[in-house]
């Protein structure tokens, strides 16, 4: 089976990604974001945008939403995808990294399994204001209306917060349903 690709979009989080991956037991390979789309498409299962520190140095991350793999873009990943198709992302209130309380408000494919509340480590220096047209809410919080979004009919979900992380509750889980959501893909 093909394995599931982490773009490294330079964020410090993006080889707990991959670790937390490979402690499922998961096949998953961390590759650069300037890779080209053509050597992307038929070599993985699934694409995690990782996290990072500008939209300006994305590379092709926003050209491998068009390839119709499955797709899980976390933080900065989550902001690629608001972009690409015609949301919009802003300075948020609250900065920096810290603890946060999400309400999920569907709990859907990637959210699958999770209760009601469940307590994240996310930054909210920047974050989606605006939610792109045909994608749905997924999970807010007192500080962001858009935690969690995703637009299943192209198989792509977005999340502010960083399930990597040992501060976020049951993070793993959300990995656990992406490999899932590719595994139905790939049948």
């Amino acid at each position: 089976m093909l394995p599931i690709f982490v773009v490294n979009n330079y964020g410090q989080f993006n080889h707990l990604i991959l670790r937390m991956f490979r402690d499922l037991d998961i096949d998953a390979k961390m590759v650069p974001n300037t890779l080209p789309p053509g050597e992307v498409a038929g070599a993985c299962r699934g694409i995690v945008l990782g996290g990072g520190p500008d939209i300006g140095r994305c590379g092709m991350a926003p050209h491998y939403l068009h390839l119709g793999i499955p797709v899980l873009g976390i933080c900065l990943g989550l902001h690629i995808i608001a972009c690409e198709f015609g949301g919009s992302v802003a300075a948020g209130r609250a900065g920096g990294y810290g603890p946060v309380e999400v309400e999920i408000v569907e709990e859907a494919g990637i959210l699958a399994g999770y209760p009601q509340h469940i307590q994240v480590w996310a930054s909210h220096a920047d974050e989606v204001v605006e939610l792109p047209p045909g994608f749905r809410l997924l999970a807010r919080s007192p500080i962001c209306a858009h935690e969690a979004i995703a637009c299943p009919g192209r198989k792509i979900y977005g999340l502010q917060w960083h399930p990597e992380v040992s501060h976020t509750r049951d993070g793993q889980r959300v990995y656990r349903n992406f490999d899932t959501l590719c595994r139905e893909d790939a049948d």
